[in-house]
């Protein structure tokens, strides 16, 4: 080799690695700033911000948002995909849930009542018109059962699979999973940045909370004493 030929070679060979240290230098840049930036979306949407501005339907603590969040606080349901992220917030929660579960508890036994004194009348009427006896009050109860099944765990999948895409399936999990308070979290309604929810959704959906529970408990209540 000539002493012109290894000259070549090493400028080439700095070069190269200069370029590969510039090439290196450059994707260290890039993928700490797109961290950065992913970062930053991921709190601005826990902040209730999206890409497509903070006026979409997900309305993380709007109105509609936080009354979602209140009623899964005070029954316990706790779907996890929204908190508060401030300590005053925090503390606020632990008080708003230390009064507010007691209340709903007393709520829901009101409600479960109300649905049983319902059932009663209607068995009772039936006994004077018809003369039955066993058979009315048999009858009331199956009906109620029902129709509590059509309300509360049949009918609104078929509503969840229209706004959310769920198929029936999922719907009816989540359903269940949520008058029963296990509130996994991984099904949550209104969370979906590329569907419209109109205003009342979720508002709707939170009176069904109170309601599915307060029948749903009356259900376990019977379960509960035919086992024993």
């Amino acid at each position: 080799e000539t002493k012109s030929e290894v000259v070549l070679v090493c400028d080439f060979t700095r070069q190269y690695w200069k370029c590969q240290s510039h090439e290196l230098a450059v994707r260290v840049f890039v993928g700490s700033h797109i961290v950065v930036s992913l970062q930053g979306i991921i709190q601005a949407y826990k902040g209730g911000i999206t890409l497509q501005g903070n006026t979409t339907n997900l309305g993380r603590w709007d109105f509609t948002g936080s009354f979602f969040f209140s009623i899964s606080a005070i029954t316990t349901i706790g779907y996890g995909n929204l908190s508060p992220s401030t300590v005053a917030g925090r503390i606020f929660c632990i008080l708003f849930a230390l009064f507010g579960i007691p209340l709903n508890l007393v709520l829901l036994n009101e409600i479960g009542q109300l649905m049983l004194l319902g059932v009663q009348h209607c068995a009772h009427r039936l006994e004077e018109v018809f003369h039955w006896q066993k058979k009315a009050s048999l009858l009331v109860k199956t009906c109620a059962l029902v129709t509590g099944l059509l309300l509360f765990l049949l009918l609104p999948p078929l509503l969840f699979s229209d706004k959310e895409g769920w198929s029936y399936e999922e719907g009816f999990y989540y359903s269940f999973v949520t008058l029963s308070t296990i509130g996994f979290g991984d099904y949550v309604i209104g969370m979906n940045p590329d569907r419209t929810y109109p205003g009342w959704y979720k508002n709707v959906i939170s009176l069904w909370i109170l309601f599915g529970m307060a029948w749903l408990a009356l259900v376990i209540k019977f379960c509960i004493s035919f086992l024993e």
